[in-house]
């Protein structure tokens, strides 16, 4: 456990509690962030994936598929 989480007495909270707190903060960080940058480098990636589905939208799986996949006992994965 970090010492953080002692000094502030985190661990003294219930499990309850401290799932309440958990979402305060996710909450706090989610309405401040228009303030966060995002690197070009994950925009140029975006864009590229974005030009890849306008020249081919059936290059992909589709949601039903890829669930379909991971819901198998080895996970969709090859062995």
């Amino acid at each position: 456990m970090h010492q953080i989480v002692k000094d502030l007495g985190i661990d003294q909270l219930s499990l309850a509690e401290r799932i309440l707190l958990v979402e305060e903060i996710w909450d706090s960080i989610a309405a401040e962030a228009e303030a966060l940058d995002i690197p070009q480098s994950h925009k140029d990636e975006l864009d590229r994936r974005l030009a890849a589905y306008h020249t081919d939208p059936h290059a992909g799986s589709s949601w039903q598929d890829v669930k379909a996949r991971l819901q198998k006992p080895s996970g969709g994965m090859p062995c």
